[in-house]
């Protein structure tokens, strides 16, 4: 073991003393309440890690380790250099011992010292994997969670309690820092896949879906080998089955993904979504890459554009579609609409012209361009029509918008109708300028030749010229 740190480092083992000087670090964060000379005098009285140690590793019974681990919490927490410390006196190791009992108090402050770990330090997570049995009692932790969960959800207990919540918390969020941080580790976590997936799917949604717990379950899901854990299934509809796509019911967990996106799209802001959105859309995309062709087509089916949606200008109304469709385009969202532009391309084939027929010109451009895609010359052509795989039955459908021109003419007509009562003269005067150069500049971008309605009308014999 290291030497101990030199006298005038040690604090006084009174514990109710460590914890009001860390309540007052933590109120001068939140208020500035405190001089520098009192902060480093505070700190200075905080240094002894060591002692705080062995009461929470060694010789404290269980209420004094308890107190202990959360005066250490707090202060890897408040002063990040403890967290260095408390490595080079050789206590992780410990701390990794103690977090195999199954003791909610234990695993959720061990928990988050662990967590604390993993940032600015040289703790070696692959030391506590391997010989102090930290995957094993991560696992061992998430499946007692998923339990809970599963009982919960068949109503034979009452709410979760809120140090089991706040464990789990601590737990979801120490095994995605571990499968980040060390890579070569996340094969020894496989069999957390399918509690985790359990926990989606039992767990009840916060009335924000992607609020605790749920959103570190996803998290916890993004580094791990999904594909790691299929297995060949009977003679039936799915030839392999996994946690992601049971074969008792493969449907069930996508529907749930889905569904949270969804209900997240409706429950938070623009500003709330970018990050807290995208690691579920990114779960998806590694979803629907794993899935077989059956289930790919399922996904395609619920989240890209139906018929019914082309009623109206793609990215209109209350559906899945509709929603991606507008998000993916809102300048607000630099990394979700990143993502979900990504998500409708991979459903597309990756293919310009299926993704410019899936969404329109309109959606689908900026993503192209973005990344270099060269739109090809018929992408217009291929988005004229709908359902060109089907039985033939198929509308004709306008390339940019995505809206049927059956409906488009409709809409016009309604719109003509409606302004021209309401229009003076000169209003439409300049609303056919208006529209003559929109055209103009569509038709020189070359990707769709279309005719200016107002040269049309010209060339019909319909263009009155009015009086001044």
């Amino acid at each position: 073991m290291p030497p101990a740190p030199p006298p005038a480092a040690v604090i006084s083992t009174d514990l109710p003393q460590v914890d009001r000087l860390l309540g007052e670090l933590e109120q001068h964060i939140e208020k500035a309440k405190l001089s520098l000379e009192q902060q480093e005098d505070y700190l200075a009285r905080l240094k002894g890690i060591e002692t705080l140690s062995k009461y929470a590793l060694e010789t404290g019974s269980p209420p004094q380790s308890y107190e202990a681990l959360r005066v250490l919490a707090n202060a890897f927490l408040l002063h990040p250099p403890s967290r260095q410390v408390f490595v080079d006196l050789g206590y992780p190791a410990a701390a990794a011992d103690l977090y195999q009992q199954d003791d909610r108090e234990y695993e959720f402050l061990i928990g988050r010292m662990l967590f604390l770990l993993t940032y600015d330090t040289t703790v070696s997570l692959g030391n506590l994997v391997e010989q102090h049995g930290l995957a094993d009692s991560i696992i061992r932790h998430v499946t007692y969670h998923s339990k809970i969960a599963s009982s919960k959800s068949g109503g034979r207990m009452s709410a979760t309690l809120p140090v089991e919540e706040m464990a789990m918390i601590e737990t979801l969020k120490l095994l995605f820092n571990i499968t980040y941080h060390a890579p070569d580790l996340v094969q020894k976590f496989t069999s957390t896949i399918e509690p985790l997936v359990n926990i989606i799917m039992q767990h009840p949604l916060p009335d924000l879906p992607l609020d605790p717990p749920i959103r570190y379950v996803l998290n916890a899901l993004l580094n791990l080998d999904l594909k790691a854990v299929e297995k060949r299934t009977p003679i039936g509809r799915e030839p392999r089955t996994s946690p992601v796509f049971p074969y008792s019911d493969p449907e069930g967990v996508i529907d749930r993904l889905v569904g949270i996106l969804d209900s997240a799209a409706r429950a938070y802001s623009e500003s709330d979504l970018d990050q807290t959105a995208a690691p579920l859309v990114t779960l998806i995309r590694r979803c629907y890459d794993l899935a077989t062709p059956q289930m790919q087509a399922f996904m395609r089916q619920i989240l890209l554009p139906r018929e019914k949606d082309r009623d109206k200008p793609l990215g209109q109304g209350d559906t899945i579609s509709a929603r991606l469709l507008r998000l993916s385009s809102s300048p607000d969202l630099p990394t979700l609409r990143e993502n979900i532009s990504s998500l409708l391309f991979e459903l597309s084939d990756k293919d310009a012209n299926k993704f410019v027929k899936n969404i329109g010109y309109g959606f689908a451009s900026g993503f192209l361009m973005s990344h270099n895609i060269q739109i090809p010359s018929n992408a217009a052509e291929a988005s004229s029509t709908a359902g060109e795989e089907g039985s033939g039955a198929a509308a004709d459908i306008n390339p940019i918008t995505g809206q049927k021109l059956s409906s488009e003419e409709s809409d016009r007509a309604k719109h003509e109708k409606q302004d021209s009562s309401e229009m003076t003269e000169e209003e439409k005067e300049r609303e056919a300028e208006r529209l003559f150069v929109l055209f103009e500049r569509l038709k020189a971008t070359g990707v769709v030749d279309v005719k200016n309605p107002v040269q049309q009308a010209v060339d019909e014999g319909r263009f009155e010229e009015l009086p001044d």
